[in-house]
């Protein structure tokens, strides 16, 4: 392997363990036994829940190749993934309101598993049913988990600020130890045991009816709105109603689609990006990479939100603008440096420098998802959280399938360009966001300073 992606590899790691281990008093948070006992149950149930979306990923396609399907064939299979997250995201999300979330939760290791086993054949018609399955089970994993937690945290009577420990810890070890460990786990099955393709499906099963037992077991139910007056059409309205007439809410729901979509375009895109002319990439070793460089942005998260001082919706503004500087950079080198014109070989000049910044642009992602998760728990209204989390994945949902379906219509760097672009477009909401969460907080102020005024009255 070369010494590049070493260095880089061991670059991150020495700052990640350095993050981790030099944390002062500033960037820790005293917290409960009881606390510490709740979090870190709900952490492996996370860890063990995204252990099973992490096994799949790399192999899907590579699945559907042995199987004998072509690229428009396996485009139409993630298509019908993205369009069942779409379409059914939002009832099993207003459902998980209703009916509960730890139920919400069990079904998605059920419906998960269903998609796993359904790998197992080679029919298309099979397939395409795993796809939906494993479309409404993504929906779950983004929503349920989440609102849970936050419903539960509050019940328990924790403090607020704890929240975001829980966050940034379960996107560190979720989203970056967990999925270069998995990672690791299906190599070891599919290249060094030579079990299979279908191997690294099966491992996930194992390890979501593992977090299935533990949910059964360990966790209370709690709901958004149960009442039984509700149905789902009334449900769907007042998550409307809320998303219109809170502006905090609309522009948080935009914020999040624009910069999910350009994440998952960039899944898609950072491959040939890195080798233009077929150049022989570790795809699994830059993978991990990535998902270090997760870890880094995610370790940092955690710092920023200990410290009441420094508000999200703040500091947010600085990641999305990097954010969007850096997916640039394709854009860049396509002027800057000269195309080369070797087929094959190693990677380029080029392709390092994108490389350097598409860590940028993981570590931006490790911030991003703790960040919104605490602003998501700031500004949704409790009794409607699965479904108006699950209102923000339709556009993200639409986009995902547009940019799928148009994926050889555009060159590379227009895809780039127009996903930098969105992402500066969210750092302006964000500055939108920023201004009216500072006005709506001075406005609760005066409001306090008001009432005892009026009892005196």
């Amino acid at each position: 392997m070369e010494l590049f992606y070493l260095l880089v590899f061991g670059g991150l790691a020495v700052v990640v363990a350095t993050m981790e281990l030099s944390k002062s008093n500033k960037d820790r948070i005293n917290t409960s036994s009881a606390f510490n006992s709740f979090k870190n149950n709900y952490l492996l149930v996370y860890s063990l829940m995204m252990a099973g979306d992490w096994l799949q990923g790399p192999y899907v396609y590579y699945l559907y190749t042995t199987y004998g399907f072509g690229k428009g064939d396996i485009g139409q299979l993630f298509i019908a993934g993205f369009g069942s997250s779409m379409l059914f995201g939002t009832i099993v999300g207003s459902l998980a309101d209703k009916h509960g979330r730890k139920r919400a939760s069990v079904t998605y290791c059920i419906t998960y598993i269903l998609s796993c086993i359904t790998k197992h054949s080679p029919q298309y018609r099979v397939l395409m049913v795993g796809r939906i399955l494993g479309g409404i089970a993504t929906s779950l994993l983004f929503s349920a988990f989440e609102s849970w937690l936050v419903a539960e945290h509050n019940k328990r009577g924790f403090e607020q600020q704890w929240l975001s420990i829980t966050f940034s810890k379960a996107i560190f070890l979720g989203n970056g130890l967990v999925a270069i460990l998995a990672g690791l786990f299906g190599n070891l099955l599919v290249g060094s045991l030579a079990m299979g393709p279908v191997a690294p499906f099966d491992a996930a099963s194992i390890f979501l009816a593992i977090g299935m037992a533990i949910i059964i077991s360990s966790w209370t139910e709690n709901y958004g709105d149960a009442s039984e007056s509700k149905d789902l059409m009334t449900q769907f309205r007042g998550a409307a109603v809320a998303i219109a007439s809170d502006e905090k809410i609309a522009l948080l729901g935009a914020i999040q689609s624009l910069f999910e979509g350009s994440m998952y375009t960039f899944v898609f895109l950072w491959t040939p990006a890195l080798s233009p002319n077929g150049e022989d990439i570790p795809h699994g070793f830059i993978f991990a990479t990535f998902m270090l460089s997760s870890m880094l942005g995610s370790s940092l998260a955690s710092r920023l939100l200990a410290r009441a001082s420094i508000k999200v919706e703040s500091y947010m503004q600085v990641v999305f603008v990097v954010s969007s500087v850096s997916l640039l950079l394709p854009v860049l080198t396509s002027f800057l440096v000269a195309p080369s014109q070797e087929k094959g070989g190693s990677i380029k000049f080029a392709g390092c420098i994108q490389l350097l910044g598409f860590c940028v642009f993981e570590a931006c992602v490790g911030l991003f998802w703790p960040s919104i998760m605490k602003m998501r728990s700031q500004f949704i209204p409790e009794e409607a959280r699965s479904t108006i989390m699950n209102f923000f994945r339709i556009p993200l949902n639409i986009f995902v399938c547009i940019v799928l379906y148009n994926v050889d219509a555009f060159p590379i760097t227009v895809m780039f360009g127009m996903c930098s672009v969105f992402l500066f477009i969210a750092s302006m909401l964000q500055r939108r966001l920023l201004g009216v969460a500072e006005r709506s907080r001075q406005d609760k102020v005066r409001e306090l300073e008001s009432e005892p005024l009026n009892i005196e009255d």
